[in-house]
């Protein structure tokens, strides 16, 4: 019995420090999804991703970091040009649980400032570096005038998981209402964007409709 209680004392502990994942909505009765592209913008994987997403006229959530939009303002004019949606991804991808709440801050304020230069959106979405999440970011986020965005479906295409190993997991696991994380800038081989070529017609074919986080709150 002792053991037992040790065990499950551990167990409680493991839960309580893992970053907070919750979805930014709750389920829609209509068959909308939602693709977000995190940590660019990119001069090269960013602009493949805006022609893909052409061909199929479809509108997507780019969470975009404040020193890479200095670095590349005029990918971000393109995304912006080209109708999708902007938000804040902080300044340089810091693990913001890790950060006091001024640094936290400074880091959601020089982004905002960076994405509002350089493309006159005004941004006020925000995903916070790996989902990590507690309850003074919360706050912070809340009093900046932001709203949070997690995710559903995770594809891991940071972590070089093969395209089609991608495009089975999303095919298999897309709900009306979900939102899917990947990214547009990964240092070589992304898998990105042949793995939204493979799974993106199979689920339009299934009757899905891409809409942006935006889009996607209004619904509710």
């Amino acid at each position: 019995m002792k053991k037992l209680l040790v065990y499950l004392c551990v167990i409680s502990l493991i839960i309580c420090t893992l970053p907070i994942r919750i979805s930014a909505v709750s389920p829609v009765s209509q068959k909308r999804i939602v693709l977000t592209f995190d940590d660019g913008p990119h001069p090269k994987q960013t602009r493949q991703i805006l022609d893909f997403l052409d061909k199929y006229q479809i509108k997507a959530t780019f969470f975009v970091i404040g020193t890479n939009v200095r670095q590349y303002p005029d990918v971000l004019r393109e995304v912006e040009k080209r109708g999708h949606e902007i938000g804040n991804h902080t300044n340089t991808h810091s693990h913001a649980a890790r950060l006091d709440s001024n640094t936290l801050e400074q880091q959601i304020l020089d982004c905002e400032r960076e994405i509002f230069l350089q493309s006159g959106v005004s941004a006020k979405l925000f995903r916070p570096p790996e989902g990590a999440l507690n309850d003074q970011m919360r706050a912070i986020i809340r009093n900046l005038g932001y709203t949070n965005v997690l995710w559903n479906l995770d594809t891991l295409d940071w972590a070089h998981t093969p395209p089609e190993q991608i495009a089975e997991y999303v095919i298999s696991n897309a709900k009306n209402g979900d939102i899917i994380l990947m990214h547009d800038y990964i240092g070589y081989n992304s898998p990105t964007l042949e793995a939204l070529e493979l799974f993106v017609p199979e689920l339009l074919e299934q009757g899905f409709t891409f809409v942006t986080v935006g889009e996607l709150l209004a619904l509710k």
